[in-house]
């Protein structure tokens, strides 16, 4: 009877751990893909290869502004819209200029259309993920070259998660998704 508890104990302890599910590291707004379900996105390299961090060197940082509200049409899964958000994050990280470029851009367009939960959602995403990946660089999630391209190191102004709630209350079709998103938040 001794040995019997301990046995039990180390039994269990397999057991909860076999079960669990495993751990996702690093900011999940910025660090794991999202699913495109066919939805047309920015370009992107191998994400298999290299995981999180994999723009295409051949965009075009300049034009973040003019393709991801083009990207983020009526039509596009929530899915896509936070994938999507999130490429461009990581491209805008390279460029203060760009970044809050396109910030402003998705808030005046949800400013313009405060019924619209697409137009709140994506701005709330986008802040946020800006917040997260603001703390890349703190918590040393790069090397070498791509650690000096980072810029983004301050955390934008908004309350994205505010936003993100305001579009879930509209109970559109999509509300359930961006639910869920808002959840990778706490």
């Amino acid at each position: 009877m001794l040995f019997t508890r301990p046995f039990v104990a180390a039994a269990f302890a397999a057991a909860a751990l076999a079960a669990a599910a495993p751990a996702v590291a690093g900011p999940p707004f910025i660090c794991h893909a999202f699913e495109l379900s066919g939805s047309p996105s920015l370009p992107w390299g191998d994400v298999a290869a290299a995981g999180w961090n994999n723009p295409n060197p051949t965009y075009d940082n300049s034009r973040l502004s003019t393709d991801v509200p083009a990207l983020l049409t009526a039509t596009t899964p929530v899915s896509a819209r936070m994938e999507t958000m999130r490429r461009a994050t990581i491209y805008a990280s390279r460029d203060k200029a760009v970044a809050a470029a396109l910030l402003r851009t998705l808030e005046a367009r949800a400013e313009a259309n405060k019924a619209d939960a697409n137009a709140l959602f994506d701005a709330g995403f986008l802040t946020e993920a800006y917040r997260q990946a603001s703390r890349v660089y703190q918590w040393d999630m790069l090397e070498g070259r791509a650690k000096e391209q980072w810029t983004m190191r301050a955390e934008p102004a908004g309350n994205g998660a505010r936003l993100i709630d305001a579009a879930v209350a509209l109970n559109t079709p999509q509300a359930a998704e961006m639910r869920k998103a808002r959840q990778l938040l706490r």
